[in-house]
């Protein structure tokens, strides 16, 4: 049995959970609403506050699918709830990231700026002109957006420049000079 399939999923107060006869599960909650359409082999079952994933047998595919559409709806219920966030940071002599508007602007030692907006319930914050924040409700859109923006700078190994995730550790080269 799937660890994770087994774990119960808890709804937060404020969080409502519909999930109708096709497995289409709609989370609605303060932060907003998200909408997934799951196998229809997985079957869900609500009691109270309480939602528990089961599978109808122990094949290969089931057992993906069990704990995979136990993640997948425990993600929806933190989203509308609390949201989630990656923070970027922005290393190097003039690299720097700014917000105007609905827009985040990024100066990262290009010949032209590059500019991201807000969609899809994405949103930025720049606490700094070194530090990015990309919040929203929809954990994979908001680790695509956050790795979009990585990939135009990505870290470098000699001297470290460039946007890496926080608490990333990037692995530094020697040079010319630790050939000897």
């Amino acid at each position: 049995m799937s660890r994770i399939g087994r774990e119960p999923i808890t709804i937060p107060a404020g969080v409502e959970v519909r999930l109708d006869a096709d497995n289409v599960a709609t989370v609605k909650g303060p932060k907003g609403t998200l909408t997934t359409a799951f196998n229809k082999d997985i079957k869900f079952n609500q009691e109270g506050a309480v939602i528990t994933v089961t599978r109808p047998s122990d094949e290969a595919n089931h057992r993906a699918l069990h704990g995979l559409s136990r993640t997948l709806l425990a993600n929806m219920v933190k989203g509308v709830s609390d949201g989630f966030e990656k923070k970027l940071e922005i290393n190097g002599v003039g690299y720097r990231a700014a917000k105007t508007g609905k827009t985040l602007q990024l100066t990262l030692g290009y010949s032209h700026g590059i500019s991201f907006e807000e969609n899809d319930g994405i949103t930025f914050d720049v606490p700094n002109p070194s530090t990015i924040v990309v919040q929203g409700i929809d954990k994979q859109k908001v680790g695509q957006i956050a790795a979009q923006i990585r990939e135009k700078r990505p870290p470098e190994p000699y001297l470290g420049k460039g946007i890496k995730y926080e608490g990333e550790r990037i692995r530094r080269k020697a040079g010319k000079a630790g050939k000897k």
